[in-house]
């Protein structure tokens, strides 16, 4: 009895062994194939990464077109040129909004049709603007029509995209600025829809801001230029557009700093840094002027702005 005890133990010993031994390779194996499958889910986002954009609608350039702008109608015109960019922007969100919708004249149809006839009578606004006080410019209509840049497949579709998109809003590039000279402008940008389309947001923004630390507003300076030579209308336009800007990120700041600093803080922080800034800016759109025609002067004296509680 003594010696049987010690056969069963060395038994026992050996099928425990064995079967450990089975447990660890069928754990190898299962892991080796588990290592070889792809994963669904990243195959479920690498198709989605591949889907093809529905690509960017890009339209010609207006303000490079226009001939000099009388400063009677200076206003008038960047108001439409914003509103081209305006327009543009919204078919661009249009056509990533109704991707996969309707027929294969649907683009055709419902977004770049709409854009064109808008953009014909904006144009032709701003034509009429230019006809009061000098020669009425034609052919401007020729530069209603706009197109659709389908981006390819695959990686190609990124670059596709981001150049298209580029492409769309220089496009407008006279015009976006032109807008957003109008609305650079500063407050006088109020002059009608230009407001709700561009530095008006800011005249928007500034309304909801003044509820806490108030807004910045500044003088306008698209309606105090002379007559703006062809060659220098786009510089012009994009530098406009550039004050626009610095009025808006000026205002974004003072929402953000709510509380800081002593009472100078607004004056030292914002408001002095801001009309450095609009010095330099308001000075290259007089150089750009006074390449071609008399350079204006006096403007520094719009570069200050006030903050309005």
């Amino acid at each position: 009895m003594s010696r049987a005890l010690p056969k069963y133990n060395k038994r026992r010993v050996v099928i425990l062994g064995g079967a450990a031994a089975v447990a660890l390779s069928g754990a190898i194996i299962a892991g080796t194939a588990l290592a070889g499958t792809p994963s669904k889910s990243s195959g479920g986002a690498d198709a989605r990464t591949l889907a093809a954009s529905p690509g960017t609608i890009t339209c010609p350039d207006v303000a490079s077109k226009l001939p000099a702008i009388p400063a009677s109608a200076q206003a008038e015109v960047t108001r439409n040129l914003t509103l081209l960019q305006t327009q543009i922007d919204e078919a661009n969100k249009r056509l990533q909004s109704t991707v996969g919708q309707g027929g294969p004249n649907f683009v055709n149809n419902a977004i770049l049709g709409p854009l064109k006839d808008k953009r014909v009578a904006t144009v032709n606004r701003i034509a009429t603007a230019i006809g009061r006080t000098a020669a009425k410019p034609t052919g401007l209509d020729a530069l209603a029509p706009c197109t659709l840049n389908a981006a390819g497949a695959s990686g190609a579709n990124t670059g596709n995209a981001a150049g298209n998109a580029n492409g769309g809003k220089a496009n407008a590039g006279g015009n976006a600025n032109a807008g957003g000279t109008a609305n650079a402008g500063g407050k006088g940008n109020a002059g009608g829809k230009g407001n709700a389309n561009g530095a008006n947001a800011n005249a928007g923004g500034n309304a909801n801001a003044s509820t806490a630390a108030g807004t910045i507003t500044c003088p306008d300076v698209a309606s105090k230029l002379p007559a703006i030579p062809a060659s220098a209308q786009a510089e012009v336009t994009r530098n406009l557009t550039l004050l626009q800007t610095q009025i808006d990120e000026a205002n974004k700041r003072l929402q953000s700093t709510v509380g800081q600093g002593g009472p100078n803080f607004v004056n030292n922080a914002i408001l002095g840094p801001l009309a450095d800034k609009r010095k330099s800016t308001i000075d290259r759109i007089a150089i750009a002027i006074g390449r071609t025609s008399t350079k204006p002067t006096g403007l520094d004296s719009l570069a200050a702005c006030t903050l309005t509680k």
